[in-house]
């Protein structure tokens, strides 16, 4: 199941190359939630795996984003111990301006992009 949120990339730590095999980058969001006069504000922690290590770099720094994200749970055991743990990896990250709107997104439409009047489509043959 895929979940997203927005907030303020505050913390971007360095490529973490557990194994010959396996990598991650971890980084932090700040999210703000208002609640009646109240400012509630939550720090949570993302992390990139793999080829996804990549979709993120300093630039990113300050920047409102958009972050797609799986919801991951596992359990290890050593030692006769359980434990626990849960990870947000996240999948796709989209930077977003003061406006809402994806930066990368393209310019506005213009006259020449817009479809036809029905009355320009009315000579078709079928």
């Amino acid at each position: 199941m895929a979940f997203e949120v927005t907030g303020k990339i505050i913390d971007i730590l360095p490529v973490n190359q557990v194994s010959d095999k396996f990598r991650k980058r971890e980084f932090v969001i700040e999210k703000k939630e208002s609640g009646g006069s109240a400012v509630f504000v939550d720090y949570i922690k993302f992390q990139l795996v793999q080829d996804k290590c990549d979709l993120i770099n300093e630039s990113f720094l300050n920047e409102e984003v958009k972050i797609y994200f799986n919801l991951k749970g596992n359990r290890w055991e050593r030692d006769g111990r359980v434990n626990y743990f849960t990870n947000l990896d996240a999948w796709k990250i989209e930077k977003v301006s003061s406006q809402g709107r994806e930066q990368n997104a393209g310019p506005d439409k213009v006259l020449e992009d817009l479809p036809p009047d029905i009355e320009e489509l009315s000579d078709l043959p079928f």
